[in-house]
């Protein structure tokens, strides 16, 4: 029995113009935004390439210079990952090389600030068109499951035969949902067909677990559509009514709701932005200086006095041992205060990300938007990785070679002598010993995706609950519905 409802609602699906509208979007879109963001990502990978090789070139032609505070004297390049192609997500947003000064970490221009005019538009990706697209097309596919029926009058006929309510609608729901996966999944494996034919590495083993698992998060997101349709069906016994009101739940539910929450965290926990901290980090140096140098030529004063005098070999000692622990002093008290900043600026932002979290994971296409970037590694997780990794090669140049550069006036002449010397004589040891101080900036280490996997398991619980809850509200309603 439960066979043959599946099969009469397949023909049904299959013979209607829905059917066909659905096996338009699969074939064209679904291919289509796969081919066109893997090229975006070749795009991508050689523009990485390129910069890294002109990075590197500068560095020989022109030595690290760490006398001014916010020359980057490295840079910690983000390289594109191939999985971009399933979900663009915050690679675009991110700044593309985080350049180390020792004002700090200084976050190169990005697409966004570059602010070309394709972002307003959006990403057309496959994430996009299956939490918009599909989501909408799972609707329309269920909008009149029960209405429908109960319009027409078909549901009583049914029903009067020794047909259980739950196998009635067990069999709708499954019919309909199989319809509607099968082209799907069809398209996508033409799409990774395709993909692999242009040299997409999916055969990796840190790749194809993860498109394996963005799929079964896709037919879990279709699923919970599939219940909002089924249970907005079961509520209303008119099919225009429950179309208008499932369009509606649509629109607040992918377009409107997810973008609400983190408007409304930005006014109930505002946060600094980036350029005001790394700012108020230069005020801070720039104060520190003048106090440093000021201490540092009363020092002076008082052992040479007020006349002129020749910088020997002596005197150049004497200088460094007077210089040394004021250097250490305020480098530390540099560290102490930049650490509070960053601390106080990192709280706010943390604050405002959670919240803005909470509130858009009301509704599933956030929940999918997440999941779906993170095993896609463009998402939270990624961009925590990148900006922690390049914190932690700031440290790491700030120990080896920022807390040995000194900012008074005749440290930097000195300095300045040493670099024209090196200049005409790139052989020179003191160049090379410059260059020698600066480590290679690290490589990005992607979590595994176990870890991806624990990190994002509150979307993934949600999207089971939502699709189980719907599912069985959907159920309880139909069995106390008045046929």
């Amino acid at each position: 029995m439960l066979l043959t409802l599946i099969q009469k609602e397949i023909m049904h699906h299959i013979l209607s113009v829905r059917f066909v509208a659905l096996l338009l979007m699969c074939v064209l879109l679904v291919p289509l935004t796969l081919f066109i963001n893997y090229q975006n990502y070749r795009q991508n990978q050689i523009d990485y390439q390129e910069a890294v090789k002109r990075a590197n070139a500068e560095a020989k032609e022109n030595p690290p210079d760490g006398i001014d505070p916010d020359k980057e004297v490295s840079k910690l390049f983000l390289k594109p990952t191939p999985l971009s192609v399933f979900a663009n997500g915050l690679e675009e947003a991110l700044p593309t090389y985080l350049g180390m000064t020792r004002n700090g970490v200084k976050q190169s221009s990005t697409g966004l600030t570059q602010a070309r005019l394709s972002f307003a538009l959006g990403n057309l990706d496959f994430l996009f068109v299956v939490s918009t697209v599909f989501s909408l097309l799972a609707l329309l596919f269920t909008f009149d499951t029960v209405a429908g029926e109960r319009e027409t009058g078909t549901i009583r006929i049914t029903l009067a035969n020794s047909l259980p309510r739950d196998r009635f609608l067990l069999g709708k729901m499954i019919g309909g949902y199989l319809v509607f996966v099968v082209p799907f999944l069809v398209s996508f494996l033409f799409g990774l067909l395709l993909l692999v034919w242009k040299g997409f590495p999916l055969g990796e083993p840190g790749i194809f677990p993860r498109v394996m698992t963005l799929t079964f998060a896709s037919l879990l997101y279709i699923a919970v559509f599939f219940g909002i349709g089924t249970v907005i069906s079961t509520y209303l016994d008119n099919a225009k009514t429950a179309l208008i009101v499932a369009f509606t739940v649509w629109v607040f539910a992918v377009l409107i709701v997810p973008r609400i929450g983190f408007l409304g965290a930005k006014i109930i926990a505002p946060a600094r932005t980036e350029q005001s901290v790394y700012m108020e980090k230069t005020l801070l140096r720039n104060d520190l200086l003048k106090e440093k140098q000021q201490k540092f030529n009363n020092k002076l004063f008082e052992i040479f006095g007020g006349g002129s005098f020749s910088v020997t070999e002596n005197i150049k000692e004497k200088m460094d041992e007077l210089r040394a622990p004021l250097e250490e002093e305020y480098r530390q008290k540099f560290q102490d205060q930049v650490g509070k900043i960053d601390r106080e600026y990192q709280r706010q932002q943390n604050r405002q990300e959670r919240m803005g979290e909470m509130f858009s994971r009301i509704t599933p296409t956030s929940s999918l938007i997440y999941l779906a970037m993170n095993l896609s590694q463009t998402g939270k997780l990624k961009r925590n990785t990148y900006f922690d990794t390049g914190n932690r090669y700031y440290d790491q140049l700030d120990e080896e070679y920022f807390k040995d550069v000194s900012d008074d006036a005749l440290a930097m002449a000195t300095n300045l002598s040493d670099r024209m010397t090196a200049r005409m004589n790139p052989f020179a040891e003191s160049s090379n010993q410059e260059t020698e101080k600066i480590s290679t900036a690290p490589d990005l280490i992607e979590p595994a995706l176990s870890d991806t996997l624990r990190h994002s398991m509150l979307d993934t619980l949600l999207l089971c609950v939502f699709a189980a809850g719907l599912t069985t509200v959907a159920f309880l309603k139909f069995f106390r519905l008045d046929i």
